[in-house]
């Protein structure tokens, strides 16, 4: 019975071919190696045994057993004939080895249950998906800020709008293919890190070439993250549990959004916030709010750091022994939650595949460190390419061709509208505003002191003599063919101010900089400039700029709908038709946008739009993960994620050029995109 006890204890630490802790199996006799009680128990078994137990009479001499012989053999003869085996055979049986290793994942993830430890990386990843979610907000909420502060030409403008798109482009493609290599875990903390460090570094440089390559790099950071956390995320929950819980942490990227809404409405407003170094140093509030949205990242990537790595992606790499603990460990964590520690996990072998690259590690271990460093990462990088390529094999050509449609056409049209929403609502502002222009016609006044505000006025014909302008903003103002003769203006401040056609002689501009109005066709006559200002000064609060923190916050907020019923029909109605008929529905709710005529009417129409495609993004990002073998997951999310932000960025640049245009053009390139991705998205496989 002991030794039946043994054995039983040997089966269970049998791991990658070897037993842990067992007497060597060398059919040599070693006497002072066992136990007394052990030779006691053999001398005893010569009643009533089988023929297997016989002890084979020259294993006292030092004679291995023929069956000992054969059995080496066997074993060593896959290892030489794999040199001799083509590649093709080698990877077919690897394709067995994930097949069979599929099927016994799926039932020990049944087997370790959904409890604590998938709820706690659930607010883990959640975290990482919200800071995505901030980093697209970020840059579109400082842009009116960051203008002012660093005197951005419209081309700037729209050069800092797109960075942050091209880098999480770039981003997603090399950093998902680097997951499937190096490991989900790694990749995500090398992701975030990236992310927290060059955003916290962009709230503190000062010029704007600086502030634009920080922007890039941490949209390269943050997004190799999203197609990461979904291919981590999904490697822990069982298959009738994955839609759902997927479905349930795209919220965090709705989260994000409002998060960035609220900050940037509670901190950039309040421009005392900040400080001064001298004349050429300013932080102002809205480089606080860049500080505060790196929070999220830095959250997420400390609460990484007590977190395992996927046990799914250690299995592919034959880790066997590393993913074993890892599984028992979340066996473990449920089941303490659940109130039975007592439960044992069952499983004592893993399916491994086979592995095929194992020549790479003797490579890398000779010549100099730099030497294996290069191959190291050549090595890595080639296999990236490999996987990138197999993406588009003949097995999964089809699907990585339709799903590259639905998620360009999907970012094409909802990226493109995001930006056109905000920006139509604002001209539709300015128009109001506009025709609220009060107009001055050949006013004459002399020796009078302005200290105070003018906006929204045009003044043509005036003559203005003697006239001192100290202390004052110009907000809006424009003098036409107008005189100013010995004036003297001193600490003036302007936004969108002109003097078009106007003679000014004789006339003193003291520490006005940049505040000075612009000057159009105009003729100055030993007029003088004194004590400039030095850089761009942040002096307005441009009440246009909070409906840029309304609309999105309530964008943001109306995918909360959208979220939940996804989330409790991911699994009952299917991925594929919850992708087709979101698209569908967004199309249709684009046409009602030919009825915006009004801020309110343009903010609903956002809302119901924003509210009806979530779903089709939850699906998207659901089946993305499903439809690719886990070695090839997180390269192919990275993949089509890239194409998507090269997608935002198209429909960024295209619908934005149309705003006080036309209409017609941005909401039939939006629904036709969407009716298109729509009807391919049904073709894909369940």
């Amino acid at each position: 019975g002991g030794r039946e006890a043994n054995q039983v204890s040997d089966d269970y630490r049998y791991q990658d071919g070897n037993y842990e802790g067992y007497a060597p199996n060398d059919s040599y006799y070693r006497g002072g190696d066992e136990p007394a009680h052990e030779e006691d128990a053999q001398s005893d078994v010569t009643e009533g045994h089988d023929e297997d137990d016989e002890v084979y009479e020259g294993e006292y001499q030092g004679i291995p057993h023929p069956d000992d012989i054969k059995e080496k053999q066997k074993k060593r003869a896959p290892a030489v004939a794999d040199e001799y085996r083509d590649r093709a055979d080698l990877m077919a049986e690897r394709m067995e080895d994930e097949e069979q290793l599929a099927h016994q994942y799926e039932n020990i993830i049944e087997e370790c249950g959904h409890g604590r430890f998938q709820w706690t990386l659930f607010f883990v990843l959640g975290l990482a998906l919200m800071a995505d979610g901030v980093e697209v907000f970020v840059v579109g909420f400082v842009l009116p800020s960051a203008e002012k502060d660093m005197c951005l030409s419209s081309s700037n403008k729209g050069m800092l709008g797109l960075i942050v798109y091209l880098g999480m482009m770039v981003g997603a493609v090399m950093l998902g293919g680097l997951a499937d290599k190096l490991g989900r875990r790694k990749c995500l903390i090398i992701s975030l890190a990236i992310n927290a460090a060059f955003a916290f570094l962009s709230s503190f440089v000062q010029g704007y070439g600086f502030f634009l390559f920080c922007r890039l790099i941490s949209g390269l950071g943050i997004g190799g993250s999203l197609p990461i956390v979904f291919a981590y995320f999904s490697e822990f929950l069982s298959r009738e549990k994955r839609g759902e819980h997927l479905s349930w942490l795209c919220m965090f990227w709705m989260i994000g959004g409002i998060f960035a809404s609220a900050m940037a409405w509670s901190i950039i407003p309040h421009y005392g916030w900040g400080f001064s170094m001298g004349t050429k140093y300013h932080f102002h509030s809205w480089r606080v709010f860049v500080l505060v949205c790196s929070l999220p990242c830095i959250a997420s990537l400390v609460a990484l750091k007590f977190m395992p790595e996927s046990p799914r992606f250690l299995l592919e790499i034959g880790k066997h022994d590393e993913a074993w603990m890892i599984l028992k460990h979340v066996h473990d964590t449920n089941m303490r939650a659940k109130g039975e520690p007592e439960r044992v996990f069952t499983v004592s072998y893993i399916k491994t595949p086979k592995q095929i690259d194992e020549f790479i590690e003797i490579q890398s271990s000779t010549g100099t460190w730099y030497q294996r460093w290069l191959v190291r990462i050549t090595t890595t990088f080639k296999q990236v390419w490999d996987n990138v390529l197999y993406c588009l094999t003949a097995q999964y050509r089809t699907n990585t061709l339709m799903l590259a449609v639905v998620w360009f056409t999907m970012a094409l049209s909802y990226y493109g509208l995001t930006v056109w929403f905000p920006d139509m609502i604002r001209y539709l502002q300015e128009e109001a505003y506009e025709s609220q222009v009060k107009i001055f016609d050949e006013e004459e006044v002399s020796h009078f002191t302005f200290n105070f505000t003018l906006e929204n006025q045009i003044h043509r014909n005036g003559e203005y003599r003697n006239d001192k302008f100290i202390g004052m903003k110009f907000k809006e103002v424009r003098f036409e063919d107008s005189l100013f003769e010995e004036c003297h203006f001193e600490d003036v401040t302007s936004s969108e101010t002109f003097f078009e056609n106007c003679t000014i002689t004789s006339t003193v501009f003291y520490n006005t900089g940049n505040g000075t109005p612009a000057m159009v066709s105009s003729l100055l006559i030993n007029s003088t400039f004194l004590k400039e200002k030095e850089g761009c000064h942040l002096d307005f609060e441009e009440d246009n700029d909070f409906l840029i923190y309304l609309v999105s916050f309530l964008g943001s907020l109306s995918v909360l709908p959208g979220n939940i019923i996804s989330a409790l029909l991911m699994d009952k109605i299917g991925r594929i038709k919850m992708i087709g008929d979101s698209m569908l529905i967004s199309a249709v709710c684009c046409f009602f946008l030919f009825f915006g005529n009004s801020e309110s009417a343009m903010i609903g129409w956002q809302c119901l739009f924003c509210g009806a495609s979530i779903a089709a993004w939850n699906a998207l990002d659901v089946i993305t993960v499903e439809l690719y073998p886990t070695d090839k997951r997180a390269t192919a999310f990275g993949i089509l994620n890239g194409l998507c932000k090269f997608g935002a960025i198209l429909g960024n640049s295209i619908f934005a050029s149309f705003v006080g245009i036309t209409k017609v053009v941005p909401i039939l390139l939006a629904s036709s995109a969407l009716v298109g991705g729509g009807l391919v998205a049904l073709r894909l496989p369940e």
